[in-house]
């Protein structure tokens, strides 16, 4: 209700406008139907989304998720040589978009989105161990784009959706 209340004091949305989508926000019983009602407006940016979250795969590995966290506007990962793995699976995201640099070095970078978000792979350089992208362009209104650019060196990046194992753990474990 917030946002909608400033995008009708930046003149982004008449009062008519506002009135009705405030009514239907406070008949909203789920998220999705939030979602909607703010889908074409700008998302306000935390300073947290500021500042890039960065990720180094050094000799060990390094993980951010599958809990949740809060998602700046850019994300870097470096593989390593113990690889990184990137999941969004549990996070809240109020940015349209997040740009994510992947550099696969020698062991790669794995990123999972939900089934709802997609990917824009096109700024990627594939490197010797490749670009796997198995996201699906099904993207829902108001839920964040992945804008992958960097390289997949030796070990490759690969962008996904939730596999088997993680959409049980996701299913069992709702929260």
């Amino acid at each position: 209700m917030e946002q909608l209340r400033d995008a009708a004091a930046e003149g982004r949305i008449d009062l008519d406008e506002l009135d009705s989508r405030l009514e239907q926000a406070l008949t909203s019983k789920t998220h999705a139907e939030l979602a909607v009602l703010t889908h074409d407006l700008p998302r306000p940016h935390s300073s947290a989304s500021q500042v890039p979250l960065v990720l180094k795969g050094g000799m060990f590995g390094a993980s951010r998720g599958p809990g949740r966290w809060e998602v700046p506007g850019h994300v870097i990962a470096h593989g390593g040589v113990g690889g990184v793995k990137l999941d969004f699976t549990r996070v809240e995201c109020r940015l349209t978009e997040v740009a994510v640099e992947a550099y696969g070095e020698t062991s790669g970078v794995t990123i999972v989105i939900p089934d709802a978000w997609a990917a824009d792979t096109s700024g990627m350089d594939p490197g010797a161990g490749g670009l796997k992208d198995e996201t699906t362009s099904d993207r829902l209104p108001g839920t964040p784009l992945i804008r992958l650019t960097g390289s997949g060196g030796a070990g490759g990046v690969v962008i996904r959706h939730p596999n088997r194992r993680e959409r049980r753990k996701l299913h069992s474990n709702p929260t």
